[in-house]
């Protein structure tokens, strides 16, 4: 194993794909002179070329319509937004055309395209550039996405998204491409769809996914001093989502919290939620609680944003509310 940063998880995971099929390529606004706004395609340019590395102009509906047109015509674009709140510009036709062409065609037409870039909040960036997406996205028919917490899962799942015959969204961290992880030597694909019991425990279930599940392994050091065992499932796939594995952690400790990093309303939670009372009601011994953001735009000030974001003491306290105590 050895141990690099997310954004270079990425970048191997693209060049990797790229060397393998000639038909992956890689677009967006910087990825190919400057290297990628975070880095996350350094030294691709030199390698495969302006043809497969493409700058593009600051134009977010034009070049996703490109790509699906080309995603069309057989090539498998990787389209970068240096931000998802930049993708409302082009989500037209991420969810008119690539999330429902295979349908409206009778499935003459696969479009194996990954969108992707971070999400959600990364400091000081004002209200209309720390949403987060991912349940937006999840809630179209046709898409599939991937929220992944750490190098190695970024990696793997990255290149199964790219080899994916139908449209993937593929949610980063800003605040997570300098994170440092193991990943192996060799080549590994993880599949889409599956969850990952991060770490075992007994007492209450613990679901999250992307950055924010730092504060759930925070909170649960410190919960372990009280006795309090924590089982930490990280989501990694938010469509199709993986119930089986929530479901039987939670059939096994009773309990269950979620914590992401998003508005309350029509969340990620909120489907957990639901499938969770719908299908082990029976084995639960205290009520569902969620953690979100503030259900308010973000703020700028440093001190309100500390209190928007959700934080391991809101963790410690949703964990000690259904244990009782």
């Amino acid at each position: 194993m050895k141990v690099i940063q997310f954004r270079e998880a990425i970048a191997e995971a693209m060049s990797e794909e790229m060397r393998r099929d000639e038909a992956v390529y890689l677009m967006g606004e910087e990825v190919a002179e400057y290297n990628g706004a975070y880095k996350a395609s350094k030294g691709m340019l030199d390698e495969f070329g302006p043809k497969r590395v493409i700058d593009t102009p600051i134009a977010e509906l034009g070049f996703s319509g490109i790509a699906v047109g080309s995603a069309m015509n057989g090539n498998r674009p990787i389209v970068e937004f240096m931000t998802f709140n930049f993708s409302l510009v082009g989500i037209d036709q991420i969810i008119n055309n690539a999330a429902k062409m295979r349908q409206m065609s009778g499935g003459q037409f696969n479009i194996p395209i990954v969108f992707r870039g971070p999400t959600a909040s990364a400091g000081q960036l004002g209200a209309t550039h720390s949403q987060a997406f991912e349940s937006w996205y999840a809630n179209t028919p046709g898409l599939k996405v991937i929220v992944p917490s750490n190098p190695y899962d970024a990696k793997g799942l990255l290149k199964a998204a790219i080899r994916d015959d139908d449209p993937v969204i593929f949610m980063e961290s800003e605040q997570m491409y300098g994170d440092k992880g193991e990943v192996p030597e060799g080549e590994y694909i993880l599949p889409i769809g599956v969850a990952d019991v991060k770490r075992e425990g007994k007492d209450v279930t613990l679901v999250s996914f992307g950055k924010i599940i730092k504060e759930a392994f925070k909170a649960a050091d410190e919960l372990e001093k009280d006795g309090v065992s924590v089982e930490i499932i990280d989501l990694r796939t938010v469509r199709p989502m993986d119930h089986e594995t929530i479901l039987n952690s939670v059939k096994k400790t009773n309990r269950l919290v979620i914590l992401e990093e998003a508005w309350p309303f029509g969340s990620v939670s909120s489907e957990i939620t639901y499938q969770v009372q719908e299908n082990a009601f029976d084995y639960l011994d205290a009520p569902i609680q969620r953690i979100t953001t503030a259900d308010t735009p973000a703020p700028f000030s440093p001190v309100l944003l500390e209190e928007w974001l959700p934080n391991k003491d809101d963790v410690i306290n949703a964990v000690k509310k259904v244990m009782y105590v």
